[in-house]
């Protein structure tokens, strides 16, 4: 489940599920990626109030310059960059991540029992790279992480009924999981394109791959665009809102 609150009055979204790990999604009252628009000015002051939030630095707070690929990093103390990097595993007590969207599907994955946690960028091409199940056998690999330990939230992204795809494209995506999950999409024979569900997508590579605990958000961008970014809705020139995660200390 899902609810807002608030940072320095500024509104951010929360799940319940994630009361262990200090988390949100920023909104338009808070952006820290300026995106196509001209406030670089008003989001480098919005990370300092995120910083400020989590008690860390600006220069604790990562961002990687996000691309659409499939690569999968660490966050690391004194790297401050990480090209071409849509997805972030956070081992250390003392940075915080932070990835940014406009439709395309932000998700927090976190494992409770190491205390680890990851943001990864699944816009389509992520998604037909498998970038969430590729972070999850990244985290087992480095952490030994078990999908049964780890606590999946899906954020808010664009829905199936504002995002058409050509057959090419569709395929790609579809191929990713059980043919029998037929909800995740529909034909539109007028348009001769496929309207296609990408946080539903991304839901059945979690449950496929063994993790159990997801909570999916509601919230589409395109019909919620008063609240958070549409890269469709507004062609483009728009910024960014984010995905925040900081660890905490587990006694």
């Amino acid at each position: 489940m899902f609810y807002f609150d608030e940072i320095a009055g500024k509104k951010v979204l929360k799940s319940t599920m994630l009361p262990m790990v200090e988390h949100f999604f920023t909104t338009r009252e808070l952006p820290i990626a300026a995106g196509a628009l001209e406030i670089a000015e008003e989001c480098l002051q919005n990370r300092e109030i995120v910083a400020n939030h989590l008690e860390i630095s600006t220069k604790a707070l990562i961002s990687p310059t996000q691309t659409h690929s499939s690569n999968i990093t660490i966050a690391q103390k004194m790297k401050s960059e990480y090209p071409e990097t849509d997805a972030l595993v956070l081992s250390s007590k003392n940075l915080a991540i932070a990835l940014n969207f406009a439709d395309c599907v932000p998700v927090m994955l976190y494992d409770k029992k190491n205390n680890i946690g990851a943001i990864a960028h699944a816009g389509w091409r992520g998604t037909a790279a498998k970038i969430v199940p590729e972070t999850l056998k990244f985290m087992a690999n480095y952490y030994e992480t078990a999908p049964s330990d780890v606590i999946a939230v899906i954020g808010p992204a664009i829905s199936a009924k504002n995002y058409q795809v050509e057959k090419d494209v569709f395929e790609k995506i579809i191929n990713t999981i059980n043919s029998s999950q037929t909800e995740c999409y529909r034909y539109d024979e007028n348009a001769g394109k496929f309207n296609i569900d990408l946080k539903k997508v991304n839901f059945y590579q979690l449950e496929e791959n063994g993790v159990n605990e997801i909570d999916l958000c509601g919230y589409c961008t395109f019909d919620s665009s008063d609240i958070f970014f549409s890269y469709r809705k507004e062609n483009g020139k728009t910024a960014r809102h984010s995905a925040v995660m900081k660890l905490k200390e587990i006694d």
